[in-house]
């Protein structure tokens, strides 16, 4: 009788700190890879990011990206060549974006963007990287610049994808601007 009581007193500990942690996410470790599990208990928010296009060279474009109007980090991608599959960047315009989980790439293992609807184009993704040669048409992103060359791609790629996460991951727009 003793032990059934130590059960049934540790059971109702055990709802009552749950009843406490209400609307705490907890994961376990080996699923911090699948973003839905680390997504808040709120509502979905709109998540807008704006990338100024400022700098513009033979080799890249260098620009700056906001996320909900406060600039975040720097972009570089490549000289705008037509829109040509894996050797220009894509046109100014509004897009749509997703978040992109690891088991869907065969080479990020990461948490990433993808930016949909691209005309003529697919598999547009913000990543990491440092300079034109990584890019192949996509946009990369880091926390400094030099011309051709961004840097701290891996620390700013995951500040970005947590702040996303954070606002909720879903309803992400892009718009790119030339300054």
């Amino acid at each position: 009788m003793k032990i059934i009581n130590k059960w049934l007193l540790k059971v109702l500990q055990a709802l009552l700190n749950a009843l406490k942690r209400k609307g705490e996410v907890y994961i376990q470790k080996t699923q911090a890879k699948d973003v839905r599990a680390l997504k808040p208990l709120t509502e979905d928010k709109v998540v807008s990011l704006v990338l100024i296009r400022d700098t513009f060279t033979k080799e890249s474009i260098i620009g700056k990206l906001y996320l909900n109007d406060e600039m975040f980090c720097d972009t570089l991608e490549l000289p705008y060549k037509e829109n040509k599959r894996s050797i220009s960047s894509i046109p100014i315009g509004e897009y749509k974006v997703r978040l992109r989980y690891p088991r869907e790439s065969a080479s990020r293992d990461y948490l990433h963007l993808l930016v949909k609807d691209v005309k003529d184009r697919s598999y547009i993704l913000f990543h990491i990287g440092n300079s034109a040669k990584d890019s192949r048409g996509c946009i990369l992103v880091g926390q400094k610049r030099q011309q051709d060359f961004v840097s701290n791609s891996i620390i700013a790629m995951s500040l970005l994808m947590k702040e996303i996460v954070n606002l909720g991951g879903e309803n992400i727009k892009l718009i790119i601007k030339n300054k």
